[in-house]
């Protein structure tokens, strides 16, 4: 998904296209997602961009794609760019205990 979203739209709340653009965006998540897995892969990764313009667009981490949809309504930008790339990858499972030990040991 490459897109440049309107957030000021005639005759709308901005507060409502805000809401919109985020269900626009979460059902997209959720159809890619569900595509069938390539062999050897078992999640889907994506790659996102975020800016005012598809030139000023920066890389973002996937799980700040709201929060940047709230500042830049926040900051009253008439549209924004938003780029996701899903991508097929491996990845390991956690071992239990594993994420919590480095913590522990510092105690």
């Amino acid at each position: 998904m490459r897109k440049t979203f309107q957030l000021i739209v005639e005759n709308k709340n901005k507060d409502r296209q805000v809401d919109s653009i985020k269900n626009e965006v979460r059902k997209y998540i959720k159809r890619e997602r569900s595509k069938k897995l390539p062999e050897n892969c078992n999640y889907w990764n994506f790659d996102c961009k975020f800016g005012k313009t598809a030139q000023e667009a920066v890389e973002i981490r996937f799980v700040d794609i709201t929060k940047s949809i709230d500042i830049a309504a926040s900051e009253n930008f008439d549209s924004f760019f938003l780029e996701l790339i899903a991508r097929a990858e491996f990845r390991k499972p956690k071992e239990k205990g594993q994420d919590n030990d480095e913590d522990e040991l510092e105690d």
